[in-house]
C-alpha cells in the first residue's frame, strides 16, 4: 500500500482561484519525489491537504491508507503524527541547542506531564543523538541553533522529523535559501531519509536539482498535474510548460 494517496483532489478559494484540479498521484515507502512549478502551482495547498490543514473541496487524501480530511479528534492527532514538515526556514529555537531543537520532535508522543514539564527519557535523549548522528551532526548537539549554517540547521529540522518517527516527510522549499554546497548536503541527506523506508516529497523551484536527486517529479501548473515520471523518463516539454510565461495567471493565496 502506498503511504500517500492523493485522489482527484481539487481545492477552489473563496477568491475564485482554483488552487488544485483532479490532482491524483501516490508515494510509496522508500520514494523521493519532487514537486515542480512556479509560485502559484499549487504546491503549498497540496502541502496543506497532505498535512489536514486544508480541506479540498472533492477528493481524497490518505496517508496509511486513512483519509485524514474525514478524520477528526483522536484519529487525525494519530495521522498527523505520521507527517513531518520541513520549511523552507529551518523553523527551529534559535536559543536551544541542536538537541533539544530534535527532542521537540518527540513531544507529540509524550504524556502531558513531560510535555508540560519539557521532561524527556533517557531513551528520548538518545534517540535525538542518533537522529543528530544520522544527519552527520553529531559533534554539534550540543551547540545552540543560531551558532549553526543554514545547512546544519536545516540538517537538525531533518533529524527532528526522524525523531518523530514520521513515515512521511513533507519539505516545503528546503534549500531555496541555502548554497549550492548546502543544498546538495540537505538534499542527500532527504535522500537518505527515504531509503529508511520513509516517504519523502519536496518541493523545489531548481530544475536541476530535481533531476539530480528526485526518484520521480511531479510537476504542477496553475493547480493542474502537468507530468509525473521518474526523472530519467521527465519529459523535456512538459518542462517548457511548467515554466512558460502566462501573464493570465493569478497566484494562489499564501505561496506556491
Amino acid at each position: 500500500m502506498p503511504l500517500v494517496r492523493v485522489d482527484a483532489v481539487t481545492k477552489t478559494y473563496p477568491t475564485g482561484v482554483r488552487a488544485l484540479a483532479r490532482v491524483s498521484f501516490s508515494v510509496e515507502p522508500g520514494e523521493f519525489v519532487v514537486l515542480l512549478g512556479p509560485s502559484g502551482a499549487g504546491k503549498t495547498t497540496l502541502f496543506r491537504c497532505l498535512t489536514g490543514l486544508t480541506r479540498p473541496d472533492s477528493g481524497a487524501v490518505e496517508i496509511h491508507g486513512r483519509d485524514i480530511c474525514r478524520l477528526g479528534g483522536r484519529d487525525l492527532r494519530t495521522t498527523r503524527r505520521e507527517v513531518a514538515m520541513i520549511f523552507q526556514q529551518f523553523n527551529l529555537i534559535r536559543r536551544l541547542t541542536a538537541t533539544q531543537n530534535v527532542l521537540a520532535g518527540r513531544l507529540p508522543l509524550l504524556p502531558t506531564w513531560r510535555v508540560l514539564a519539557r521532561s524527556f527519557a533517557r531513551d528520548d535523549r538518545q534517540l535525538a543523538l542518533r537522529c543528530l548522528d544520522t544527519v552527520g551532526l553529531l559533534d554539534k548537539a550540543y551547540t545552540r541553533a543560531d551558532q549553526l549554517s543554514g545547512g546544519q540547521q536545516q540538517r537538525v529540522a531533518i533529524a527532528r522529523a526522524l525523531a518523530q518517527e514520521a513515515t512521511v516527510v513533507l519539505a516545503d522549499e528546503p534549500v531555496a535559501s541555502l548554497d549550492p554546497e548546502s543544498a546538495a548536503t540537505v538534499l542527500d541527506t532527504l535522500r537518505s531519509v527515504a531509503a529508511r523506508g520513509v516517504a519523502v516529497i519536496a518541493s523545489l523551484h531548481q530544475v536541476g536539482l530535481a533531476t539530480d536527486y528526485a526518484d520521480r517529479i511531479i510537476a504542477l501548473r496553475d493547480g493542474r498535474l502537468l507530468e509525473d515520471a521518474p526523472r530519467g523518463a521527465f519529459d523535456p516539454q512538459a518542462l517548457e510548460q511548467i515554466y512558460e510565461r502566462s501573464d493570465a495567471r493569478v497566484a494562489e493565496p499564501a505561496g506556491g
